[in-house]
């Protein structure tokens, strides 16, 4: 039997809560199905600085500010700037100005969850196949692994990098960038691993040398959480095996010659498997044509490399706009996804280019150099502003 939903998310990411969180903020019902066997399935690690410009915007458009407010972590606006053997090159401190507050993206995630209503998420719901209604213009049926099946008026694909809704309005994948992250966690930062502890500092931290760099983060239980990120080949990280965890670690140190002991530590003292990640991308200025009844949101619409720290910020401003977008047009559903899609395009393209320029630049002969030279850029425009 097929049960019908008049709006139908695909994935419980932050984009997809965020789009039934602002329709239900405007008395508009909408069901979420995602493949997580519950909300607790996975770990939803690593911080996220929340843009005043997109971002921001969306918590205040889903009436979340206040709750989004006592999960801030202050002083997670701090940033360092080390080379490979750990001299600081640059510091930033948090001065709390809430520009880009950070916030865990597991309480972000909770967040949301917990402002929908009971039984909105429709949990274990793996999606397998997405395809149209025969006969009737608009509608999409969905088949999940378990043999359940809907059919909904307005599908959204808030499915990820590997959009299963994707293919119904474009045949264009995500591929390669060229960069492999690995991911890691140091419990306890300060009290278990301080001389890691101390390179990372309150915030964010950038070690480079060269096209291999470390990107990592002090989150609000003390916990280091760090990736180390290398430009090799697409099938690198085949070659290592990471289900031995002394032997990776091993083997991933050997990379690193040279770098200052807290440096490796990230990954010699981690006190989880090491994860390997591939960066894959979608082309920067994705679109499509309207397609009735069926749109994207966040990476399905537009993955891109992590390094204009972008990705959750647009995907939650992407969920906010739609349920706007749908909410001013509520019996006008193809009305409601050409205005947020002719936002949407020249938007995400403008992020994409950023983090593809990001990527070249941070992973280049000479790195953290242009990074360093991009901050103090910055300080020159915000003193010209001052002076004018």
């Amino acid at each position: 039997m097929t049960t019908h939903h008049p709006i139908a998310i695909l994935g419980a990411g932050l984009g997809g809560l965020m789009t039934a969180r602002v329709l239900h903020v405007h008395g508009i019902e909408a069901v979420v199905f995602d493949l997580e066997a519950d909300r607790h399935a996975r770990v939803q690690g690593g911080m996220l600085d929340i843009h005043d410009y997109n971002g921001q915007k969306a918590i205040r458009a889903a009436d979340l500010w206040d709750e989004f407010d006592a999960i801030i972590h202050r002083g997670g606006e701090s940033m360092r700037i080390l080379d490979h053997t750990g001299a600081v090159l640059r510091e930033e401190h948090d001065h709390g100005q809430m520009e880009r507050p950070e916030v865990d993206r597991g309480q972000l995630r909770d967040l949301l969850i917990d402002s929908l209503p009971e039984g909105a998420i429709h949990w274990g719901s793996k999606g397998v196949a997405v395809r149209d209604v025969e006969g009737v213009a608009g509608r999409h049926e969905v088949e999940f692994a378990d043999g359940d099946t809907i059919s909904t008026d307005l599908l959204i694909g808030a499915d990820g990098a590997w959009s299963k809704v994707r293919p119904l309005l474009t045949a264009v994948k995500p591929t390669y960038t060229g960069i492999s992250f690995i991911e890691a966690d140091l419990y306890d930062g300060v009290e278990k691993h301080p001389a890691e502890a101390a390179a990372m500092g309150a915030g964010m931290l950038f070690a480079f040398q060269d096209d291999t760099g470390i990107l990592g983060h002090t989150e609000t239980d003390g916990t280091l959480h760090v990736y180390l990120g290398f430009r090799v080949s697409e099938d690198w990280v085949d070659s290592i095996d990471f289900t031995d965890t002394p032997t990776a670690k091993h083997t991933i140190l050997a990379r690193l010659p040279g770098w200052h002991d807290a440096l490796r530590g990230f990954i010699a003292n981690a006190d989880t498997p090491l994860t390997p990640r591939r960066i894959d991308a979608l082309p920067v200025g994705i679109s499509w044509d309207r397609v009735p009844g069926v749109t994207l949101l966040g990476d399905a619409a537009h993955v891109m490399s992590p390094f204009a720290g972008e990705g959750a910020n647009l995907a939650i401003y992407d969920g906010a706009l739609l349920a706007l977008a749908i909410a001013e047009h509520p019996v006008d559903v193809d009305a409601a996804l050409t205005r947020y899609e002719a936002d949407l395009f020249p938007r995400s393209a403008e992020s994409a280019k950023d983090s593809a320029d990001s990527l070249e630049m941070l992973f280049a002969p000479g790195s953290p150099k242009g990074l360093v030279e991009m901050f103090n850029d910055f300080d020159q425009q915000i003193a010209a502003a001052a002076q004018n």
